[in-house]
């Protein structure tokens, strides 16, 4: 059974490991450096759909069928299914399962809520309550924009401090025993994060928005379980893009002091920065949106991790909560972030 660590932080004691993954994306996401790690990459927007919304849900489903091809498993097979995305009523993940067996948990943690669904799926096997659970998230540029912002015809300006919306998807299966033919990699700790607001009150800055709720988590995690940044390989936030990025360096200076800052600065990567050339790729501040992190941790770090090229890391996914109205009335954004430490076995 799991046992709570510290104030925030839950340290998992079975164990779940990662049986499969997989992360599919769009175009311009297939441009950038993390070409090779995609399972899947769709020549347009559209995904041979209609609608945004539509094509949306049919790069859920094909990342969800590739995790589970990958684990050589079949929907039957997962106890429990734990997803989300931004579409209102978490839209791409219920359309998604309409055609898969499985018994659904939808999560709305907005750019966090692959963490939180990662966390929650480790969670449910450790405690005994089931055996093999499913994480996923994804997310669509237009579908984003046609609902929080404006359709793309409208063809608004969009300020250096925004990040673009990945149109991607990605996709875990654990299993409470670990696989015979791949090295295993451990969920060990969770950490929830608590909703925290400093008054950013711009849409168009949401990595501000984010980065104290990041550096709440990240000092909770570290001192429930007697860790500091120097214990990991990398450190991935999802995402905060540049100005959350530095942002956050700054808020964990004052937490931390210079040394352990300087030691973070070192492992830290962020999603929104990785999935996109800043230089190349017109992304403004980098990327974000429910399927960045997903894409990323699927794309890049869990294969680092099989390869024995990464031993642990903290994955923290972070989210702004904002509605489509939110902003409207003038209410300013709250951020929320969860951690999920990630252990690799030699």
């Amino acid at each position: 059974m799991a046992t709570r660590r510290g104030a925030s932080t839950i340290a998992l004691t079975a164990g779940s490991t990662i049986a499969g993954f997989a992360c599919v994306g769009g175009k311009l996401e297939g441009e950038g450096p993390l070409r090779s790690g995609f399972c899947q990459i769709f020549p347009d927007a559209r995904a041979g759909q209609e609608r945004w919304e539509q094509a949306e849900i049919e790069m859920h489903k094909s990342a969800l069928r590739l995790a589970l091809r990958d684990a050589g498993r079949a929907a039957r097979d997962v106890d429990l299914f734990f997803g989300g995305d931004l579409l209102n009523q978490c839209m791409a993940t219920s359309f998604s399962l309409r055609d898969m067996d499985m018994p659904l948990a939808g999560l709305y943690g907005a750019c966090s809520t692959f963490a939180l669904a990662l966390g929650m799926a480790a969670l449910a096997i450790d405690g005994g309550g089931a055996r093999r659970t499913m994480a996923a998230a994804s997310s669509h540029f237009c579908s984003a924009e046609k609902q929080f912002r404006f359709p793309l015809e409208f063809g608004g300006q969009i300020p250096p401090s925004a990040q673009r919306t990945a149109t991607a998807a990605g996709a875990v299966l654990l299993d409470a025993a670990p696989a015979a033919a791949r090295r295993p990699i451990r969920v060990s700790a969770v950490t929830v994060g608590r909703v925290r607001d400093l008054g950013v009150t711009d849409a168009n800055n949401m990595g501000a928005a984010m980065a104290p709720a990041a550096c709440d988590t990240l000092c909770r995690f570290w001192a429930d379980t007697g860790t500091e940044p120097a214990d990991f390989d990398w450190i991935l936030t999802g995402d905060l893009g540049q100005v959350g990025s530095r942002l956050l360096r700054e808020l964990l200076q004052a937490e931390l002091g210079p040394e352990k800052t300087a030691a973070f600065a070192d492992a830290h990567r962020d999603g929104g920065l990785l999935l996109y050339d800043l230089d190349r790729q017109e992304v403004a501040a980098g990327g974000s949106g429910t399927g960045c992190s997903a894409a990323v941790l699927c794309a890049k770090v869990l294969p680092e991790m099989e390869a024995g090229r990464l031993r642990r890391v903290l994955f923290v996914g972070t989210g702004a909560l904002l509605s489509v109205v939110s902003p409207l009335q003038g209410e300013s954004i709250p951020g929320v972030a969860h951690a999920v430490e990630l252990q690799a076995e030699s």
